[in-house]
């Protein structure tokens, strides 16, 4: 479904991406992993448009979108949850899901409504009618990715959902991108929480300075000690490791 061939990008004259090579099959969930700094936004902001590659190309269903705006590329199917969430703080909550639908024209295919999210994300449903600004970080989270899902998108790039939240909110948000991926939705996942990564992925790329430096299946990656210690944060390898045991 998606496919980075060498891809580089820059920041003014900050070279970050230094011929990103990863790959993601229809159906499938996918972590971006690496610490903080490696270049995993970056290559979430690429996908989508926000970043221009300065060489290679993204290729999204066999079709070069390198160079897309970022409008265009959520009409072909792609929908981007930022690590900051930006919702819009003075709209209603439901004026939030509604306004991802404005622009997509025929791409709207009636599977996601306003009844239907609510209906998934029951939360909403009972803040329906409060502004961005008064909801909790939890809430705006799910409202972040509610409102992507309005745009019912074939692909979905979430960049760092949990951060910040609390343990039964993680658990929770964990649960709804599971049921997300049931409905078919091909999902790439930037993630510090290794239990949540591990939980949801089929496939896991390691990133570090901006270079892929590791992909493996969940079951190789949890075996290879060595690159959970060497490329990711001592935090979330002690969470990893604890779990196991």
């Amino acid at each position: 479904m998606l496919k980075l061939e060498g891809v580089h990008a820059y920041y003014g004259t900050s070279h970050i991406l230094h011929g990103i090579d990863l790959s993601i099959e229809q159906g499938e969930t996918v972590t971006l992993l690496g610490r903080n700094g490696a270049g995993k936004t970056t290559t979430m902001r690429t996908i989508m448009g926000l970043l221009r590659p300065k060489e290679g190309q993204v290729i999204f269903r066999g079709e070069v979108i390198s160079g897309h705006k970022p409008f265009q590329i959520a009409r072909k199917g792609i929908a981007y949850v930022p690590e900051e969430r930006a919702i819009f703080v003075h709209l209603s909550l439901v004026e939030n899901l509604k306004i991802a639908q404005v622009g997509m024209g025929n791409n709207l295919k009636g599977t996601w409504t306003v009844e239907r999210i609510f209906e998934k994300f029951p939360t909403l449903a009972e803040r329906k009618m409060h502004r961005g600004a008064n909801l909790s970080g939890g809430e705006q989270q799910m409202l972040a990715i509610a409102r992507a899902l309005m745009s019912e998108p074939d692909l979905l790039l979430l960049d760092e959902p949990s951060e910040g939240l609390a343990p039964l909110i993680v658990e929770e948000l964990q649960k709804v991108t599971r049921e997300i991926v049931e409905e078919g939705i091909t999902v790439l996942l930037v993630e510090q929480d290794l239990d949540m990564c591990t939980a949801l992925a089929r496939r896991h790329y390691v990133m570090d300075q901006g270079r892929i430096v590791y992909c493996g299946t969940n079951e190789e990656f949890m075996a290879n000690e060595e690159v959970r210690n060497r490329y990711l944060t001592l935090s979330s390898v002690e969470r990893t490791l604890a779990a196991e045991e």
